[in-house]
């Protein structure tokens, strides 16, 4: 889809995903958004009974954004928590490993 407008709503980004998307806002499944800045992200989920806007901004770099053919990627928990983090999630390095058992 591109850029997001980051000045979007819950609302707004719901409309984003029906008519850009064509996914179904009200599905469980989280969307997640970034700006052309790359520092804020916002994710919109629908549990069922409401929706939930989510909303971080890092205070240095920016969020390794995956490229998408048709507009949409689909990423693991994992994947998730690690751009949330502001971890490379295409291919995150241990900090720290042991050099030996003993």
């Amino acid at each position: 889809m591109g850029q997001t407008d980051m000045r979007k709503g819950m609302q707004g980004l719901a409309l984003l995903v029906q008519q850009g998307l064509k996914r179904d806002p009200h599905g469980g499944d989280l969307f997640v958004f970034r700006g052309r800045a790359g520092s804020l992200v916002k994710i919109i989920w629908h549990d069922g009974i409401g929706m939930s806007l989510y909303a971080k901004r890092l205070e240095k770099g920016r969020f390794v954004w995956p490229s998408a053919k048709d507009g949409m990627v689909s990423l693991t928990g994992s994947q998730l928590a690690c751009l949330l983090e502001g971890i490379d999630w295409r291919n995150p390095q241990y900090s720290w490993r042991p050099q030996s058992a003993g």
